[in-house]
């Protein structure tokens, strides 16, 4: 299930970033386009792109450790430890000032 899951995550994180699939970000294709502009939608895709491969990282990771050493709860552990620690730094990255262009 884990695999699945990371999978899908690297799916995502190639479509934003590659394929240019930006309404998949949750807000930003419901923002005007004057608004829209106000963004640097390829830094952020960017972050996307790098947190997804991230969790997605972890995640394998997670899978190949446990079954190694034979300890199933190893991929849980780390299945919930990539979603805890992506997700906010997803938020809190994608949403910092660095990528408002100020226009004057």
């Amino acid at each position: 299930m884990n695999l699945t899951v990371a999978v899908i995550f690297i799916v995502i994180g190639v479509l934003i970033k590659n394929f240019k699939l930006y309404f998949l970000i949750a807000g930003y294709n419901t923002m005007p386009k004057e608004a829209q502009e106000k963004y640097d939608i390829k830094g952020i895709a960017t972050v996307f792109r790098n947190a997804m491969f991230g969790m997605a990282a972890i995640m394998i990771f997670g899978v190949a450790l446990s079954h190694w050493l034979d300890q199933p709860e190893i991929e849980t552990y780390l299945f919930f430890g990539a979603i805890c620690i992506g997700l906010p730094y997803l938020l809190i990255v994608s949403n910092s000032s660095k990528y408002k262009i100020d226009k004057h």
